[in-house]
């Protein structure tokens, strides 16, 4: 861990707008949310979360040295340390946090990109673009996190506000000149993102999803606004929106409204940055030409679909407001293969191709399924299926196009949690009434994956959607090793043999 400033707990309470109890003089080192990664010298955030509060851990990171505690509660009268007392501890932790590591969001191009659909992908294309400019990378993921060369695996899309100001102090450190970051909406709802200061921030589109938490589709943008109006703290310097996504065209009236710099993009009309002569191969991958402020460039990349196109325009453009140069940019897309379970081929011999895909979301499914329809020379075969305890009302659209756009389907568990994964099947098949298209229930999703390869064909294309990079499956209390991926290659090499 990189600390690049030690802080007085006066001084910090100034700056977090805070109550303080105790000696003022105490130096703070670190801010921690776990309490199992307290160290001497850290103040621990007491949250009061939605299943655990934090404040049950107060006596025992205490006794371990930690200096003091961040809360909304006053101390108890015994208490004996540091306790700043303010109006909302995830903010506050937040802010703290920034200050603690020498506010380095400020000190590194940040850019944070959020949208239902993309975030992953065009998070390893601004990495790649950014490489192939010179300059030292970073990133925050759902995959993995990564420093130059060095990379762990993600804990979840966003993370919590004391590591995220942690691993950019890293990063900073390691002399990064660009860090990107994945910036989900439950995160910045929960003040995961407040006190970042982004150079630039990157919204891909809005479509249904995480209805579960946000209720409705106007709290779910409404969350999203925060990176770029200023609502968690300042506005991004520049702001890259797709006007093809009408929650896109939005959200640029308002921020024009209010002066801020706003690049569009686009596929299908006039933009900042937009793409033209489009052309999608399973083998070859993607290639168009993009028109920009600063000229004309052909891309070519080995990424396959329509979709990534829009991951590749909103990477043009934050690379020109970085100040690359556009050949650079280009350059960059020809050997970022994306993110692992995006569109991902199953490399084989046979003569069927297999794509594992993390499309979890009616939309995201659209997307993957259009683009195997557009290439497939045989039919398109399906297995898919929904989480549990999760947004529900995406289950029957979801059986809609995949009824649509499927020539065969069948429907699977993905990770079922706590539901009964027969009663999420049953609703996701509402979408097939009516439709011609033939389908099967399996709910053993290995079983369903090998079902699938054995009944491929010449030129036929499985795509397997909805949990793409996870290596996991969850079932009631239970997570277990699960690849999709390997499972595919288990079922190829089955069905060659046999």
């Amino acid at each position: 861990m990189l600390n690049n400033k030690r802080i007085s707990a006066g001084e910090l309470a100034v700056q977090i707008d805070a109550e303080l109890f105790g000696d003022a003089k105490t130096e703070i080192g670190d801010i921690s949310h776990d309490s199992r990664q307290v160290a001497n010298g850290s103040l621990f955030a007491a949250v009061e979360g939605l299943t655990t509060d934090g404040h049950r851990f107060v006596d025992d990171v205490m006794r371990r040295g930690a200096a003091g505690i961040i809360s909304q509660r006053e101390p108890d009268e015994d208490f004996s340390g540091v306790w700043l007392r303010v109006a909302d501890t995830r903010h506050a932790m937040a802010l703290a946090a920034s200050a603690v590591h020498g506010d380095p969001s400020s000190r590194i191009n940040l850019v944070g990109i959020t949208g239902t659909n993309g975030k992953t992908t065009t998070t390893y294309l601004v990495n790649a673009v950014s490489k192939s400019s010179g300059v030292k990378t970073a990133m925050l993921t759902t995959v993995e996190y990564r420093i130059g060369d060095e990379s762990r695996p993600a804990v979840r899309t966003t993370p919590e506000a004391t590591d995220t100001f942690r691993f950019l102090a890293d990063a900073v450190g390691a002399e990064s000149g660009m860090a990107v970051m994945e910036a989900s909406s439950q995160a910045i709802d929960l003040n995961r993102c407040d006190g970042l200061k982004f150079r630039v921030a990157v919204f891909t589109n809005l479509t249904r999803d995480h209805l579960d938490y946000h209720h409705t589709m106007e709290n779910y943008y409404a969350a999203k606004r925060k990176l770029f109006d200023g609502g968690l703290g300042q506005p991004p310097t520049s702001s890259i929106i797709n006007i093809d996504d009408e929650w896109g065209r939005r959200l640029v009236g308002e921020l024009r409204s209010k002066g801020q710099r706003v690049v569009t993009i686009s596929q299908l009309e006039d933009a900042d940055v937009a793409s033209r002569g489009i052309s999608v191969s399973m083998l070859e991958g993607t290639s168009f030409k993009a028109l920009t402020p600063a000229g004309e460039v052909e891309i070519r990349s080995p990424l396959v679909g329509r979709p990534h196109v829009y991951n590749m325009l909103c990477a043009i453009a934050v690379g020109l407001e970085l100040g690359y140069e556009i050949e650079s940019i280009a350059k960059g897309f020809s050997d970022c293969q994306g993110a692992p379970g995006r569109f991902e081929r199953v490399i084989h011999d046979g003569d069927f191709a297999v794509v594992v895909d993390y499309a979890h979301t009616d939309d995201a499914l659209l997307n993957t399924l259009k683009t195997a329809k557009e290439l497939a020379e045989g039919r398109v075969i399906t297995v898919f299926g929904c989480g549990g305890d999760r947004d529900k009302t995406k289950r029957e659209p979801m059986g809609k196009i995949a009824a649509e756009f499927s020539d065969f389907a069948i429907i699977t568990s993905d990770n079922p949690r706590t539901e009964d994964p027969l009663a999420i099947i049953s609703e996701i098949e509402k979408g097939f009434a009516g439709s011609p298209c033939e389908y099967i229930v399996e709910p053993d999703r290995r079983e369903a994956i090998f079902s699938a390869v054995r009944s491929a064909g010449s030129n036929d294309v499985v795509i397997i959607a909805g949990k793409g990079h996870e290596t996991y499956q969850i079932v009631g209390g239970d997570k277990f090793h699960f690849d999709d991926k390997e499972i595919a290659l288990e079922a190829i090499d089955a069905k060659e043999r046999f």
